[in-house]
Formats: C-alpha cells, sequence, structure tokens
C-alpha cells in the first residue's frame, strides 16, 4: 500500500466518493430548474469547498500505468468516461466476457447518460458517443492482449441514442495485421443498434511511448515517466530513446 495521501486503496475510495458527490451537482446545475437564490448559495459553497482544497493540494498525483491483470472498470480510474473517480463520467461500467469460440476476450458495458450528456433533445451527445467507442475499443484491446493508440475511429450513428435510460456496449478486438489492430462496438437500447464503430489501433513500443512522454514532459508525472523509461530500457530500447524513434513512425493525436 502506498503511503501518498490519496493513493492507497482507502484514499481510491474516498476520491471516488466525492466523485459520486459532484456527478448530482453537475446534472442540477445543467438541468435542473433551480431559483437565483440557491444557485447562488450553492455557487458560494462549492467555492469555499474549492478554496479549502486548493490549500491543501499537492502537486499532480501519480498516474499509475494501466494493469490488465486488474478488472478492466479500474484500467483507467480517472477516464472521463468509466472512471469511477472522475466526476464528469457517467461512469460506463465495463466487465470482461470469454470470447466466441475461444477468440479473444471482449468487454461488455452498461451506460447511462445523464442530461450533462445531452446532445440533440433528449438524445446522448454525438461526441460523447465517439468518445465512449474510443474508451471501450481500448479496453477491448487491452484485455485481448493487443494495446494500441487510436489511428483511426469511424463512427456510424444509425438511431439517436437516447438519455436516461440504460444502454448495452459491446466492444471487441477483430485480430490485428502487425501493428495495426482492428476493432469493433457497438451501442444498444434494447436490441435496437442505435450507433456503431470500427476502430484501427496503433501497437506502441515502450521507446515510443517514452518519446511521447517525453515531448510532452511539462505536463508529464514524473513517476510515470520513470515508469516508461524503465519498461523502454527493459525491453532494450538505445539510451537516446527519443532520437532513436522516426516521429512518422508514431500514430497520429
Amino acid at each position: 500500500m502506498s503511503d501518498r495521501p490519496g493513493h492507497g486503496p482507502s484514499g481510491e475510495d474516498s476520491r471516488r466518493r466525492l466523485a459520486a458527490a459532484l456527478r448530482p451537482i453537475i446534472t442540477m446545475a445543467v438541468a435542473s430548474q433551480l431559483d437565483d437564490d440557491a444557485v447562488i448559495e450553492a455557487a458560494e459553497a462549492i467555492e469555499a469547498v474549492g478554496g479549502r482544497l486548493a490549500a491543501r493540494a499537492g502537486p499532480k498525483r501519480p498516474r499509475q500505468q494501466p494493469d490488465i491483470s486488474r478488472e478492466p472498470q479500474e484500467f483507467f480510474p480517472t477516464s472521463p468516461i468509466m472512471g469511477v473517480a472522475n466526476p464528469i463520467a457517467p461512469p460506463v461500467r465495463v466487465r470482461v466476457v470469454e470470447g466466441v469460440d475461444g477468440g479473444y476476450r471482449e468487454i461488455r458495458a452498461e451506460a447511462w447518460f445523464d442530461y450533462a450528456y445531452e446532445g440533440p433533445p433528449t438524445c446522448v451527445h454525438g461526441g460523447v458517443i465517439a468518445e465512449t467507442f474510443d474508451e471501450v475499443l481500448g479496453a477491448a484491446n487491452m484485455v485481448a492482449g493487443n494495446p494500441g493508440m487510436t489511428g483511426t475511429l469511424k463512427v456510424r450513428y444509425r438511431k439517436p441514442t437516447p438519455l436516461r435510460t440504460g444502454l448495452r456496449i459491446e466492444a471487441r478486438c477483430l485480430g490485428r495485421d502487425g501493428r495495426k489492430v482492428h476493432t469493433w462496438a457497438g451501442i444498444y437500447h434494447g436490441d435496437l443498434l442505435t450507433a456503431e464503430a470500427d476502430g484501427l489501433f496503433i501497437e506502441v513500443q515502450p521507446s515510443q511511448f517514452l518519446a511521447i512522454a517525453e515531448g510532452n514532459v511539462d505536463s508529464a508525472d514524473p513517476l510515470m515517466l520513470e515508469a516508461i523509461r524503465a519498461e523502454a530500457i527493459r525491453v532494450g530500447a538505445a539510451s537516446d530513446v527519443q532520437g532513436s524513434v522516426d516521429p512518422a513512425e508514431l500514430p497520429s493525436p
């Protein structure tokens, strides 16, 4: 167990509790009819809480690399889609199922999108659908043993996806061709397929991840950077890793 505040198991539970407390406030701020006095009172109280937290906040806490031995819900705990410790995440709830006929393991998920995710009236915003696909496809690749970074994401919006109702998501890795990993996902309202996506992901070697992280050094987590560097060294990357990577090989952001 880590002794860093807010980083061990009890710290994670407290952050999940904070995120859960904030979600209904976000929804009410977006969608509820509230009188001005109630809004001002809430804003003042939240500003005060924010000030107290800021006074006690240290530098950015370390981010852990995903551990595929854990449940997929734990892959990205601060993700804006499935991160239970992120108050802007719905969150989408994910689990693993066995693949058909001995194929890759797959992802199944349940989602409930409230008013904060509304696009067209009564419908989930198309951009939210796209980022949900990106997340579950990435998780599907991980449980299939084929992790990668998004190269191309093609979304087809077949029907409007409704808000405030249970939705089912399926995501599976279809296979790979060298460094290219192909995946598919669909969102269902009951038995109706409302949207689907094809993803092309690119396997990225530790040396390439290091090059990306070092290129973003101003926002990089030092401990995460060290973990990526150690992995690059472990697999035999050159000492000057960034100089050894051809930028043309890196996937587009």
